[in-house]
């Protein structure tokens, strides 16, 4: 972790820490143009510590800890710190950061067990060996895809409370892919539908995403995909290969 960067970010908090300090906070900036590039100068270089406060978002501070790390930022940016040996705090500092990500981890994988548990109970729900809870909620009359063909899907993605992180329906065009180029949760899910058919995929995250984030989807998340099977496009075998007959 930068030392420039935290102390950007904490001075984004300052004004909350010289209210609880009892002295009064500075007024929310508004746009002030500079002279020279008529770029709003003050609402720029608020927003500069709105967006580098986020940062810090992974200690997940309470408010007593915050509190305690802005003052550590007002002293610095007054020239009044002293007695703070950078080179000691910072593997301690990179230590906080691991333990409160871990922490929101299993926090979130405990989130998403108790979401599947519940998800089980759904009619027609069916959970698998590797955790996938496979909800058709449309019967299809097609073809099933295998692994190496390609498919054209309809599809919702949203997180155990419902947000959404991604919709093909905001995009202009049904999204295309070969069946083994996804997450394990899809390459599994997929293979049990049927073109014209409806389906839920709730995915542990153990198929899913892991421990890594993803835009809109946090470390460990259970992710729910509701899934509409438009076309399956069988691989063709490559030359030279047979395609073995099927028994009497």
């Amino acid at each position: 972790m930068k030392r420039t960067l935290a102390l950007a970010a904490l001075a984004a908090s300052l004004g909350s820490w010289l209210q609880a300090q009892g002295t009064k906070a500075p007024p929310r900036p508004q746009p002030t143009a500079t002279a020279a590039s008529g770029v709003p100068e003050e609402s720029t270089l608020y927003a500069i510590g709105v967006s580098l406060a986020k940062e810090l978002a992974g200690f997940s501070l309470t408010p007593s800890e915050a509190a305690s790390v802005m003052k550590g930022a007002a002293d610095e940016l007054a020239g009044k710190a002293s007695g703070v040996d950078l080179e000691v705090a910072r593997p301690q500092i990179r230590a906080l950061a691991d333990a409160r990500a871990s922490a929101r981890l299993e926090k979130e994988k405990a989130r998403g067990k108790a979401f599947r548990e519940e998800a089980a109970k759904a009619p027609n729900s069916v959970v698998w060996p590797s955790g996938l809870v496979y909800t058709e909620t449309m019967t299809g009359t097609g073809d099933s895809p295998g692994a190496s063909d390609n498919v054209k899907v309809n599809y919702r993605g949203t997180l155990v409370d419902g947000s959404e992180f991604d919709n093909s329906a905001k995009r202009s065009a049904p999204a295309s892919f070969a069946v083994n180029n996804v997450i394990r949760c899809w390459t599994e899910g997929l293979q049990k539908m049927k073109v014209g058919g409806k389906a839920r995929f709730v995915c542990p995250s153990d198929i899913a995403y892991g421990g890594h984030a993803r835009p809109g989807i946090p470390p460990g998340a259970t992710l729910v995909f509701d899934v509409e099977l438009l076309e399956v496009v069988k691989a063709t075998p490559a030359r030279g290969m047979t395609t073995p007959k099927p028994s009497p």
